[in-house]
């Protein structure tokens, strides 16, 4: 049923990207960083049903419907005379160049924390970036966003613990931590984002950055949850059919090109990460102001197979093709391919309901039967935001549920599994979970409340050498049983996460603000009776559109 769908709606999109692309979006074509936090802001636009706007493919274009707001939101601290030092610390860029035919800002990024973990290690935490951004625009048709981050942080245990594990930041790369001191972690970060407006119909983006598909917090289908990725990226728009093709170029550290050691030294041989290929196609259709629906497929393919080393595969370039008939044509195929659907309905002015559902494989027998098999693999999403609850301005919620089968974005061999640089492409969990989340979040003046509560289940391993679903690393050929599969199989963890942040505004153009947060967090293995809490308190001076997913 969603391939016939999803062949439909792609010759559909084959019409509409002879002539589609973008809306024409003037000056405000300018690349602005997706945050979860700043966009709930424009809900009022975004998810009114008077409007009748994209909404689910991230990070949005401002377009004429959406400026105004976004242009409120960036005057927020707007006032009388001010002198060029109160401008500048309130409503300007630290740098801003202002000409007819183009534009030009740049700002420095702080991102400085101190706080306490007082429920588990008891030690002091504290994070010391420093960071840049600049951007361009040409006249409506060229723009161009960079920023850099360097980086040092002592983070609460269970944080640390992973960085010193698997040298991955989450979502920020390679965190470098010593033995001599592996409290300290040490990591860079950047982001590099080119956008051409072809016409009035087509955007072609070149970037190394992440992408974002969905209505809610966590999206299955595609998340900004793992680290940057250098993608190619065709937007269209035709009415009120938007379609985007995306092919991407990827790290996996978890699968280096050498596995020699230095005979000497004993020290791994420095041949650098392995790479994997990945094309992603998302058509969005909104059938009117109240009714969307989006078809989505994947494919990835790793740098290697048994063969040996294996480049781009030009069969999946062309951006209207429906990519499972010609993976098919790849006898005994090593390629992992998803399809997926994404809903929205706005149910009332100022609610809307939402939701996903992601296909790893489809076996009739199997998926419509409750035997358990393997090879029934898919995740769901459902959830429901809307904004000025109960006639409280500028009051936005958010209430979302998450399941995953277990081996849905595993492959059977773990090149090509659904990842992008160790963390998964989706959900930051991987697979074999449910979980519930709740964020509120209200503005008043320069005053941002925000809180979020998430509570989840998921299956573990016991060992390495055992395979219960849950970590998509893993290869499915090595599964514990063919049959009676059950999310939240193996070892049983549970996770409370809650997390509630005060923060003052100083400037809107990069987010500049000072903030005090609470976090609390407890991991529990019943079955082991253990339990890992981390109780923080933190204060900072921060800055920049990003966002950091530790609610795992």
């Amino acid at each position: 049923m969603i391939s016939l769908v999803s062949v439909r709606g792609l010759q559909l999109a084959a019409l509409a990207t002879l002539c589609c692309g973008v809306p024409h979006v003037g000056a405000q074509s300018a690349y602005q960083p997706y945050s979860y936090h700043f966009y709930q802001k424009m809900n009022d636009v975004l998810y009114d049903s008077d409007t009748r706007l994209h909404t689910s493919l991230k990070p949005l274009i401002i377009d004429s419907a959406l400026q105004p707001r976004y242009e409120s939101l960036m005057r927020l601290r707007e006032r009388g005379q001010l002198s060029w030092g109160e401008r500048k610390l309130y409503n300007e860029h630290l740098i801003e160049v202002k000409k007819a035919t183009y534009t030009f800002y740049a700002d420095f990024l702080p991102d400085f924390q101190i706080g306490r973990d007082f429920a588990g290690s008891g030690r002091t935490t504290w994070v010391n970036t420093r960071g840049a951004q600049a951007g361009v625009t040409i006249e409506d048709k060229f723009s161009v966003y960079v920023n850099f981050f360097e980086n040092q942080a002592v983070f609460p245990a269970y944080l640390n613990e992973y960085v010193f594990e698997q040298a991955i930041v989450p979502g920020q790369g390679h965190g470098k931590t010593s033995y001599s001191n592996p409290k300290i972690s040490d990591w860079m970060y950047s982001s590099a984002v080119a956008s051409y407006t072809v016409n009035q119909y087509l955007n072609i983006t070149l970037a190394y950055d992440k992408h974002f598909i969905g209505d809610g917090y966590r999206s299955l289908l595609l998340s900004d949850a793992s680290s940057n990725y250098t993608a190619l990226k065709l937007t269209g728009k035709l009415g009120n059919v938007q379609y985007m093709s995306m092919w991407t170029y990827m790290m996996d550290p978890v699968h280096p090109r050498s596995y020699t050691y230095d005979p000497i030294t004993g020290l791994p041989t420095r041949g650098g990460d392995n790479w994997k290929w990945g094309a992603f196609q998302y058509l969005d259709w909104n059938v009117d102001n109240r009714f969307s629906i989006g078809l989505f497929q994947s494919v990835i393919w790793g740098a290697r197979n048994a063969a040996g080393q294996r480049g781009f595969d030009f069969n999946y370039f062309n951006p209207i093709i429906f990519m499972r008939p010609v993976e098919l044509t790849n006898t005994s195929s090593p390629d992992k391919m998803h399809l997926g659907l994404n809903a929205k309905y706005k149910a009332l002015k100022n609610l809307s309901v939402y939701g996903q559902f992601l296909l790893g494989e489809f076996v009739a027998k199997n998926f419509f039967s409750t035997n358990g098999h393997v090879t029934n693999k898919w995740g769901a999403q459902f959830g429901f935001r809307g904004y000025d609850a109960f006639g409280v301005k500028n009051l936005n919620f958010l209430t979302e549920y998450n399941t995953v089968r277990p081996y849905t974005y595993a492959h059977f061999d773990p090149v090509s599994n659904y990842s992008n640089y160790g963390q998964p492409l989706a959900h930051p969990w991987g697979a074999n979970f449910r979980e519930l989340v709740g964020i509120l979040n209200y503005s008043y003046g320069q005053f941002d409340f925000s809180f979020q509560g998430t509570w989840g289940q998921f299956g573990a391993d016991p060992d390495s050498a055992s395979n219960f679903g849950g970590d998509i690393f893993k290869s499915y050929l090595t599964p514990i049983n063919e049959y009676d599969n059950y999310i939240g199989q193996g070892i049983k963890n549970t996770l409370l996460f809650a997390d509630g942040r005060i923060s003052y505004l100083l400037n809107p153009k990069y987010n500049l603000r000072i903030e005090a947060g609470a976090t609390y967090r407890r991991h529990g293995i019943p079955e082991k009776g253990s339990h890992h809490q981390t109780g923080m308190f933190t204060l900072g001076l921060r800055s920049s559109f990003r966002n950091f997913y530790y609610d795992f």
